[in-house]
């Protein structure tokens, strides 16, 4: 007999949750919007299975769209940090940093949200990056990624060292003049 599992349910519930909660929305203006019975809504936080359909009407409510992801581990074991990071990432965060994006939609596609939660504080403590916008773009992704001790907590588990990282920047930067 095969075990279900939860985890990927509760995982991507919990993912739909927070992008309706960054738009504000209670869950009776998420079930409005999106057309799932708040009742159904409210029970699927017990479910061990749900219709596609419903979980894509939540998903498209809030912009987003599922998506098949490699099996592969690519993150830690807690899922906070990539579990690698290889030049070709690098180049990846560095040329999204030097576009200037601090759209959640663009940078969540690229690791865990506690990771690149950390990557957006660490840019707004360097001149010439857009401090207010980065620190809310870090809050969207990780709520409480700003707060003094869960930076110092990122700072000491990234694989992605600032003093490594931040001459990509430049160098993406200079690409992109």
């Amino acid at each position: 007999m095969m075990r279900k599992s939860t985890a990927g349910l509760t995982a991507l519930l919990s993912e739909l949750v927070a992008r309706a909660r960054e738009r504000g929305w209670s869950d009776a203006e998420w079930s409005r919007r999106s057309g799932v019975p708040k009742e159904t809504l409210s029970r699927l936080k017990a479910r061990r299975s749900c219709e596609f359909a419903t979980l894509e009407s939540l998903a498209s409510a809030t912009g987003g769209a599922l998506a098949v992801r490699d099996r592969e581990t690519r993150y830690s074991p807690d899922g906070l940090m990539p579990a690698t990071i290889d030049r070709t990432f690098e180049a990846r965060l560095a040329d999204l940093v030097a576009g200037g994006s601090t759209s959640p939609e663009e940078w969540r596609p690229l690791g865990p949200p506690f990771f690149l939660a950390g990557l957006a504080v660490m840019l707004a403590s360097v001149s010439g990056f857009d401090r207010q916008r980065l620190l809310e773009l870090a809050e969207t992704l990780h709520p409480g990624s700003t707060e003094p001790r869960v930076f110092s907590l990122w700072l000491q588990r990234t694989p992605l060292p600032p003093s490594r990282f931040l001459p990509f920047v430049s160098a993406a930067f200079d690409r992109a003049a």
